[in-house]
């Protein structure tokens, strides 16, 4: 099974290769084999996780630091899975239209990127998760360049804030270097010890990470980058590429630097998480496109994330509040995943319907476009956190984990954002289901089935996870510092 924490990289960057060498046309014949034996390696891996732990391996049998460890546990195998299963829905929902993919190199690119997502997962060192960085900002900007020139400036922009959080994760790097000799995340977080150079080396890290997921206030890249991208794009920009910045900055605090992060930076990343959730929440509310509304709400979204620091990972919290926030935050995390992917992939839907992404066009879509409709409101049940969705089983366990550490102000946080999440989804459910059009309707643009039936798979899955949630639960925990929910 060791095997499998390598082939998960190599298959999909494999595909990424050879679509770059075929004509465009041909791209998908290599696309949706390649997805679906990557997502069933990843089964395989969550399952070995789930029966005996962690899976570790080395490349070329050369331990570290000679090697570079290969490592997956319960919180790296529950990120591939999301990964996995947006991944294969997002190539399905990609084949069927040629202006939902922007540019003939969407394959190439796309099979880049998660590849590049799989590594940061799947790495146990520092310089190795750097690479991988590289490449997953690399190809995201590509991925926005397809949108064609209008998306240029935005790309740019994208790319810019990229090399400038890797930048600033990797001057983290060669200061903890300096300081303990060694790369591998298991033997620097054995040997470290906090003191201002490993202090500032997870700062720097952090800032990197912060930059990368569009945390509050560095976030201005972000809406132009999301809501700009072709329709097949967005959603892996928005579901997945955020996630791995806030996975890794999650796994420096706790595995790579464990003693170093204090309280006062846990509160001080909630603060920030917290004003990501009100500040987007209120930006959605105020769009007048579609894409736009959904790209600040990823803007909240990632807010909620950031509340693992204050509620699971600052000193001298109990062990059983630790454990709820851990999962609540993380939990929503895969959530997001699932049901941000839905909402993007039913917002180009109607886009490229209607040729327009402006919401007074879409006017009574719902009686000529009730698939993507329909999948629009599923997936916002789970972004407000109703029941019985993922996101409200998170929000759940962030509620309690904010009342047993006394934290009462976390949990207005989550009730205000999930009250102001239902108030934008809402509007946009009240122009297409109930506004009547002022004008003549015109004729909309076909769209295949299968991507309006690819996106209605990943909301239901949204709303799934909170029916099996104990299963959800168990495999986060199985990464985490405190030990495994019973």
């Amino acid at each position: 099974m060791s095997e499998v924490l390598g082939l998960v990289v190599l298959l999909p960057l494999t595909g990424a290769l050879l679509c770059g060498l075929v004509p465009s046309r041909h791209g998908v014949r290599i696309a949706l084999p390649t997805a679906v034996v990557t997502a069933g390696l990843v089964g395989a891996l969550v399952v070995r996780v789930f029966e005996t732990g962690a899976v570790r391996t080395a490349s070329a049998g050369y331990a570290p630091p000679l090697g570079i460890g290969l490592v997956v546990d319960g919180l790296s195998a529950a990120f591939l899975a999301m990964t996995a299963v947006v991944g294969v829905a997002l190539t399905v929902y990609a084949s069927g239209s040629a202006a939902a993919r922007g540019g003939g190199m969407y394959w190439a690119l796309w099979l880049g990127l998660w590849s590049a997502l799989n590594a940061v997962y799947v790495s146990g060192d520092l310089f190795n998760t750097y690479v991988a960085l590289e490449l997953m900002g690399l190809a995201a900007v590509g991925l926005v360049a397809l949108a064609g020139r209008g998306a240029l400036a935005a790309a740019l922009r994208y790319l810019l804030v990229a090399v400038l959080g890797s930048l600033v994760y990797l001057l983290g790097v060669a200061l903890l270097y300096g300081e303990v000799g060694t790369l591998d995340f298991a033997q620097v977080g054995a040997s470290v010890e906090r003191s201002a150079t490993t202090t500032a080396a997870l700062a720097l890290m952090l800032v990197g990470m912060a930059l990368k997921s569009a945390l509050f206030p560095l976030h201005g890249w972000l809406p132009a980058a999301h809501g700009g991208a072709p329709a097949a794009v967005s959603p892996a920009l928005s579901a997945l590429v955020v996630k791995a910045s806030v996975y890794l900055a999650v796994r420096l605090w706790t595995t790579v630097l464990p003693d170093v992060g204090t309280a006062a930076a846990a509160q001080l990343l909630g603060v920030l998480g917290a004003a990501a959730v009100l500040w987007g929440t209120v930006a959605a509310l105020r769009q007048d496109r579609l894409k736009l509304v959904v790209a600040y709400s990823t803007v909240a979204q990632v807010g909620y994330l950031f509340l693992v620091f204050p509620l699971a990972l600052a000193d001298g919290t109990p062990v059983d509040a630790a454990r709820d926030g851990w999962a609540g935050a993380l939990g929503l995390g895969l959530t997001h995943g699932l049901a941000k992917a839905a909402m993007f992939m039913a917002a180009g839907t109607l886009t490229l319907s209607h040729g327009s992404d402006r919401l007074a066009g879409m006017a009574g879509a719902a009686t000529r476009r009730p698939v993507a409709c329909a999948t629009f409101a599923v997936a916002g049940v789970s972004l407000a956190g109703l029941p019985p969705s993922g996101g409200f089983v998170a929000k759940w366990l962030l509620l309690q984990s904010s009342l047993a550490t006394g934290q009462w102000w976390w949990a207005a946080v989550v009730l205000v954002g999930g009250l102001l999440t239902a108030a934008y989804v809402g509007r946009v459910l009240r122009v297409v289901f109930l506004d009547v059009p002022k004008d003549e309707q015109q004729a909309l643009a076909p769209v295949p089935a299968r991507m309006e039936a690819a996106a209605l798979v990943l909301a239901l899955l949204a709303v799934a996870v909170g029916l099996r949630a104990v299963e959800a639960v168990r495999l986060l925990t199985l990464g985490s510092p405190f030990g495994v929910a019973s």
